[in-house]
């Protein structure tokens, strides 16, 4: 009897960072040294357990001829259609049980093998480095048979010497990697568990005298606007930059008159870095970090962040990230006014922030390190607060710090996220601080900021983030001492998020807040056949965290959101406001850098949302900070009346390399005057006939009330009041915030399932009055409810008369009518456009007359929710009916019920009727961000209150 022998993997429970790899170091694109990509197909095998299969595959001569196949970079959960496993999403969770450092049996193992030959010119002189930038969760490594060694740290670069091991053909490459190692309980990010190679894998030529690791300082002196230029390297050489005239000796100080590196001006420098056996192009910046005067200050002035949080994500390939796709991120970024980006969390792929260098990101460079599944553990056992893992740690903070050292974007070294506190961080932050002392370090969790530069929170009510700024927040004597940002507010799940611009009230008002940066980038949808994007759960997850993972500014396929809109226009650089009575315009630069010089101002105005004239604005180059007032022209005079507004907008005057020229920057709008709302003498009288009542154009049921025509247009439904909207993930809440979840209380309430009660219909001298009592089963609270209809023979007037009844306890979802139509596709209004708005998320809806069809008005949420209310709408035309509002109302139309939007988990759920489902809203509830911060302020509440509103129906046929 023979015995197999189980290969040993106790190097994957291991708490250390691994064995055999090189020490970290700079990273950079390339170089004249010669460099061969190993990406692309590799053979694949996928086993249950680590040590399912013994080490022969990696042996010369291996015949892997019957394995699958899978792309790298890649993740083997996300290729082969399923067969090789499902993504886990969870937020905070471990999918595993909390043993650190063990993990289950049941670890999924994939075996690579790839087969390759060196290029006939390959160099015979000098060494070789295997680098792989990315592999989640541990790697074990052979070259021809050869063990190089075994490492943990995802999302971090690791190179091995394998120089001597090459061979100028049938080079067998073999790399073991395990989805849960010790490392995973180091990775608990919210996020989706993506095994695999998913970054890089290269193999470099490392000549004699080539370039090792080197560090390359530039400061800026804003006093005297020179900057100095000193690069340090453990291989001797020299530095030159041709336009600044400099050719040093590496670790020789220079010192010259530069134009400095800033998010708003990236100005940099290329350079050359040349050794006796190697030649590295340089990127340069110059510029100063520093903590003065209790503020973040860059070149000596003090910079406010409007920034977002970055996962690297892509619906098909999950973080095995394309240039292109990391080029779009920044270029959206650009283009949407952001001028920093956090990390989350972990290290980017390197080229990332070549981008950040080139087009102007601050950045917060964040460590590969969460445990916040310990919160279940009330922390118990977190590797932070554990001797044992303080190398693992150290090792990710080298190497996060070593790789991207020479990129001037980076502004903040993080230690991490959401990893309680510890000895482990504190070791961290000390290497850190030694080691590059011209950077700042970030770390959320040290709210008493013992090892931290800034105080950082997330998701900070705006009443404490301004008792913050008043620096009335108590806490340790350092902490306030230091300036104030929010790495994570403004929650983007689903609609929203509500309430940026009164943060960012808060945040120009008050010195000490330096800016926030939005949860999140993008939404995490897989792209998936049947559901359109998944989700949490639609792999049968065991544990999941449902559609949180879809919490971004950008829909999966990049587009962007009418949150990123709205975010666009709430930090705009550039601040319009108008007096449109005295034809005066309030121009200021909030920039931190820039004078407006590279801005164009133009104006126009709009007679009832038509511009009927437009010119060109002169506006100062004005300084960061400064002001100026700027006289419109008379008005134009061309007849007719109607509501009239100035729009002012600042343009690109030039293109740049992130935007063309003509590129709306920012824009104010405002009105000459008060909207003048046209008379309604009510001259018709009801006419009983049968069963119907005619009243001007319209016919309605004689015994409901019901209106049935107007004109020649049929009405699928009457209009009747209308309280319930399709919670948002805003309204639903977090479910820790269980005393304020809107959707909650409303359902609990019964909003979703109001019952109408006809009291009466009265057919008077001069209207049509219909009485009703509007109210949720089970509960006494209710809504009286008059409809009053009048004519003056050719249009319709609808007059909705709301009195509560009983103790309304919660606000309302929505407050107006709804109604159906049997027919009803392009859609044109005049109000808030092009997109939606709700009353804390209005900022970037723009008046003006707007066209669409109906199914173009529905925003792509991953989950369907309340979407797509157009506001301050004053009229719109669909279906053969235009319909004007008194007041303005909000307007939304779609090809399903409110109830059918309610019920659906996908947008593949949603199937369109017959009928279009027409809401005319006198209010809506705000959306606030309480899917993980704040709910919506009191003042955008829809209180239960007394409320009069009207509609005048006319038809367009």
């Amino acid at each position: 009897m023979s015995f197999r022998t189980t290969p040993s993997v106790d190097y994957v429970e291991d708490v250390s960072p691994g064995s055999g790899s090189l020490p970290p170091r700079a990273w950079y694109a390339s170089s004249d040294a010669r460099s061969l990509s190993l990406n692309g197909s590799w053979r694949f095998r996928l086993s249950a357990t680590a040590g399912a299969e013994d080490d022969s595959f990696a042996e010369e001569g291996y015949d892997a001829g019957n394995w699958a196949e899978v792309t790298v970079p890649g993740h083997w959960v996300l290729q082969g259609d399923g067969a090789f496993g499902s993504p886990i999403y969870t937020n905070h969770l471990y999918p595993f049980p909390v043993d650190p450092p063990y993990v289950p049996t049941e670890n999924p193992t994939g075996d690579h093998l790839r087969v390759f030959d060196l290029p006939s010119d390959w160099p015979s002189d000098g060494g070789a480095v295997l680098r792989f930038d990315g592999v989640e969760s541990c790697a074990r490594v052979w070259l021809n048979g050869t063990e190089l060694g075994e490492f943990k740290g995802s999302r971090l670069a690791h190179e091995f010497a394998v120089g001597e091991l090459l061979k100028p053909g049938s080079n067998v490459l073999a790399v073991r990697v395990h989805q849960w190692s010790a490392g995973s309980y180091l990775e608990d990010q919210d996020q989706w568990w993506l095994p695999g190679i998913f970054r890089d894998v290269t193999l470099l030529h490392r000549p004699s005298g080539g370039a090792g690791d080197f560090f390359v300082h530039a400061s800026y002196d804003h006093t005297t606007g020179e900057g100095t230029l000193r690069v340090d390297s453990d291989v001797d050489g020299r530095v030159s930059v041709p336009a600044l005239d400099i050719d040093v000796a590496t670790g020789e100080p220079v010192t010259v008159a530069v134009q400095p590196w800033t998010a708003e001006t990236p100005k940099l420098y290329d350079g050359v870095l040349v050794t006796d056996g190697e030649r590295v192009p340089l990127r340069i910046g110059f510029r100063t970090v520093v903590l003065e005067d209790g503020l973040i200050k860059v070149n000596g002035k003090a910079v406010l962040f409007k920034g977002v949080n970055r996962h690297e994500w892509h619906p098909e390939h999950g973080r095995a990230l394309d240039l292109e796709s990391m080029r779009e991120d920044v270029l959206l970024m650009k283009r949407h006014n952001l001028n920093a980006v956090r990390t989350s969390h972990y290290p980017p792929h390197p080229a990332f922030l070549d981008l950040c260098d080139e087009y102007g990101l601050w950045v917060i460079d964040e460590c590969d390190l969460e445990t916040h599944g310990f919160t279940e553990q009330d922390w118990r056992d977190n590797p932070v607060d554990d001797d044992r893992w303080t190398p693992a740690l150290l090792d990710r903070a080298a190497r996060m710090v070593e790789r991207d050292k020479n990129h001037p974007s980076i502004v903040f070294w993080s230690l991490g996220n959401e990893a309680g506190t510890g000895r482990g961080l504190t070791a961290m932050a000390e290497w850190i601080h030694g080691r590059d002392p011209e950077r700042l370090v970030h770390y959320e969790g040290d709210w008493n900021c013992r090892d931290t530069d800034v105080y950082s929170r997330m998701y900070a009510f705006h009443d404490e983030v301004e008792k913050i700024g008043q620096q009335l927040d108590g806490g340790t004597h350092k902490r306030r001492e230091l300036p104030f940002i929010q790495c994570e507010y403004a929650h983007a799940m689903g609609n929203g998020p509500g309430g940026l611009a009164d943060y960012q009230e808060l945040f120009e008002k008050y010195e000490r807040l330096q800016g926030a940066f939005v949860w999140e980038w993008i939404d995490h949808g897989v792209r998936h056949a049947e559901l359109g994007y998944a989700y949490g759960g639609d792999f049968g997850e065991e544990l999941h965290d449902g559609n949180f993972v879809c919490d971004g500014l950008v829909f999966p396929d990049r587009t962007p959101s009418p949150g990123l809109i709205e975010y666009k226009k709430v930090i705009e650089p550039v601040r319009i406001k108008g007096d449109g009575a005295n034809g005066i315009v309030h121009v200021t630069n909030k920039q931190d850098f820039a004078d407006l010089s590279a801005l164009a101002f133009e104006w126009s105005c709009q007679v009832d949302g038509e511009t009927v004239e437009s010119g060109s604005l002169a506006v100062p180059a004005l300084a960061p900070g400064e002001s100026a007032e700027v006289k419109l022209p008379e008005p134009p005079v061309d007849g007719r009346g109607g509501e009239r507004q100035w729009t002012v907008r600042a343009l690109l005057a030039d293109d740049t390399s992130w935007a063309a020229k003509g590129h709306v920057v920012a824009w104010g709008q405002f009105a000459v005057g008060a909207r003048p709302l046209p008379s309604f003498p009510a001259t018709d009288r009801p006419v009983p006939d049968g069963g119907r009542i005619t009243l001007g154009p319209a016919g309605f049921d004689a015994r409901t009330g019901a209106l049935l025509t107007i004109g020649g247009v049929e009405v699928g439904a009457t209009p009747r009041l209308d309280v319930w909207r399709a919670p948002t993930d805003n309204d639903d809440g977090a479910e820790w915030q269980t005393d304020t979840r809107y959707g909650t209380l409303w359902r609990t309430l019964g909003l979703h399932r109001m019952r109408h009660r006809l009291v009466s219909v009265e057919a008077g001298d001069d209207a049509l009055t219909v009485r009703t009592r509007v109210a949720p089963a089970a509960r006494e609270v209710g809504l009286d409810t008059v409809y009053r209809w009048t004519s003056d023979g050719e249009r319709l007037r609808l007059t909705v008369s709301v009195t509560p009844e009983g103790d309304w306890t919660v606000p309302l979802p929505r407050l107006g009518v709804r109604f159906g139509l049997a027919e009803a596709d392009r859609v044109e209004w005049f109000g808030g456009g092009p997109g939606e708005a709700y009353p804390d998320t209005g900022k970037a809806s723009m008046v003006g007359r707007w066209q669409s069809t109906v199914d173009g008005l529905q925003t792509p949420y991953v989950r369907p929710q309340e979407n797509g209310a157009r506001a301050d709408v004053r009229w719109v035309e669909l279906g053969g009916l235009r319909i004007e509002g008194d007041p303005e109302f909000w307007f939304t139309a779609r090809r399903w019920t409110t109830e059918q939007l309610d019920a659906a988990r996908h947008r593949t759920d949603l199937t369109a009727g017959d009928t279009v489902w027409v809401n005319l809203d006198h209010g809506q509830h705000g959306i606030g961000s309480q899917s993980c911060g704040p709910g919506p302020l009191p003042q955008y509440f829809l209180k239960a209150e007394p409320a009069e509103f009207s509609f005048v129906f006319s038809t367009t046929r």
